[in-house]
């Protein structure tokens, strides 16, 4: 079996509620070896993953654009900025409301925070079943380095652009989130890469996925959103 794609649908086809994932990425650089939507791809492929054989779930298309203003200092960016987002995903869980059971943001962007859980927190304000999960591993690096190298590798390695590997700014986040702060990735980096992507594999990579598409589905299956709507 494969993951239950919501555009594929009819309305025939639903005839029965069930809990619908909506995978929100990003459209912003991601240094010179990898795709504009990488955060696009890998919420879409965690969804999908997650969903894989499972009747009661459905993979809504991917929400392609974010919040990113913090990657405008080059070229291919394309932001909403929070407050659009915000919009977009409130009337999102009022529209799903009306016919799913639930509905869940699967975040690919950590610069969508905290629109993501404030636009939940709303909607669960209002009595909606919804919640939202973050594609993120504890280990991994901030931006374009090797953990979201080696995912494009396992998804797409025709993609990623192997002659264009090189390292950009690897000091901690804690470190440049002055830095971003005042001045955006520009600011931290030339070649707008956190972290160094050689040496990242396809193994390291469908390693990751598995991990976080694991804990998706262990959290849906709890179902025990906080105060903030995440689903732990």
């Amino acid at each position: 079996m494969t993951a239950l794609r919501l555009g594929e649908r009819t309305w025939t086809d639903l005839d029965e509620p069930r809990t619908v994932l909506v995978p929100v990425g990003s459209l912003e650089q991601h240094g010179p070896h990898l795709p504009l939507d990488t955060d696009a791809r890998i919420a879409a492929a965690v969804a999908r993953r997650a969903a894989d054989g499972d009747p009661t779930l459905l993979v809504a298309p991917p929400l392609a654009y974010g919040a990113s203003g913090e990657h405008e200092g080059f070229a291919g960016t394309l932001s909403i900025g929070h407050e659009a987002l915000r919009a977009v995903l409130v009337e999102l869980g009022r529209s799903a409301a009306r016919w799913a059971a639930r509905l869940v943001f699967v975040n690919g962007h950590g610069g969508n925070l905290p629109t993501v859980p404030d636009a939940v927190a709303q909607l669960r304000h209002e009595g909606r079943e919804v919640a939202w999960f973050g594609c993120a591993v504890p280990r991994g690096d901030a931006h374009a380095g090797r953990t979201e190298t080696a995912i494009l590798l396992a998804l797409d390695p025709s993609v990623v652009r192997r002659e264009s590997l090189e390292p950009g700014n690897t000091a901690p986040l804690r470190d440049l989130l002055p830095t971003l702060v005042r001045g955006g990735v520009a600011a931290a980096s030339a070649n707008g890469v956190l972290g160094d992507p050689r040496g990242a594999t396809a193994r390291e990579g469908e390693e990751l996925l598995e991990e976080m598409v694991g804990q998706l589905r262990e959290r849906l299956t709890r179902w025990l959103p906080d105060d903030r709507g995440r689903l732990g």
